[in-house]
């Protein structure tokens, strides 16, 4: 819906009719139901293995990518912290991204189990030379203070993608939020598990109840830094993880 006052600039009449969408999205119920229904049934079929990013299987889900696009473009990180690295298609991806902003940004990911033909393929890439790597639990203490210094002085984001049940997110949260930069973001993915059926995680630590999000709910009951950017949610529908895109305020 543009506004007569924009007639003058079309940027800001486009931009203005975006952000009505979204918030009129974000109120329909309906919609978001019909996106709930979508998630619960494509779950099932590991809807998010289905994609890579410059060869590489990213097994994230094409709107998170494109939020996280946004939002590196937006802010301008010098580091992107990771945890979780699986195959490495999200270290390709932000490294690209970073690759396109110019300048010396770097991804740091972690992971407790950097398999071997991973860690191969990722280091043949050509986006390695912006990629460090760290195998060890992402909430060890020696990690954590690794981490902490490669990210002393640079403007960073964080991501965590791990281990998804409540007590080790939330241990997350304690240890890499206090890298995040004002004006930067804390994504927490895999918030959606405390969205879906119980019978969905049959073989998993996690669930309903002991999920990413229960740890987010937790960890924003006690600061004031972060809050959920839900437009975030409103404008993407299908996302691995609402209430998850956390902005640093502060």
């Amino acid at each position: 819906m543009s506004n007569k006052n924009d007639s003058g600039d079309p940027v800001a009449a486009f931009q203005r009719e975006v952000a009505d969408n979204i918030a009129r999205q974000g109120k329909d119920a309906d919609v978001q139901a019909l996106a709930r229904v979508w998630m619960r049934e494509t779950v099932p079929y590991k809807y998010s293995y289905n994609f890579s990013w410059l060869g590489r299987p990213i097994i994230q889900y094409p709107q998170d990518m494109v939020a996280l696009q946004e939002i590196v473009w937006r802010t301008q990180p010098e580091l992107i912290i990771e945890t979780g690295i699986a195959h490495g298609g999200s270290l390709i991806f932000f490294a690209s991204l970073l690759e396109l902003i110019g300048g010396e940004g770097r991804v740091l990911g972690i992971d407790i189990d950097i398999r071997a033909h991973n860690r191969a393929e990722i280091e043949a890439h050509r986006m390695a030379r912006r990629i460090d790597m760290i195998e060890g639990s992402s909430i060890g203490a020696d990690v954590a203070g690794a981490v902490a210094r490669k990210a002393a002085g640079k403007r960073t984001m964080v991501v965590l993608d791990s281990n998804h049940t409540k007590d080790h997110v939330a241990a997350e949260l304690k240890a890499y939020a206090p890298l995040v930069s004002a004006g930067c973001y804390l994504v927490v993915l895999d918030t959606i598990v405390e969205d879906m059926p119980e019978a969905f995680f049959a073989d998993r630590p996690w669930g309903p109840g002991n999920s990413p999000k229960s740890a987010v709910h937790e960890f924003l009951a006690g600061t004031d830094r972060f809050v959920v950017d839900r437009t975030v949610d409103h404008k993407l529908l299908i996302s691995v993880g609402p209430e998850g895109y956390l902005r640093c305020v502060k």
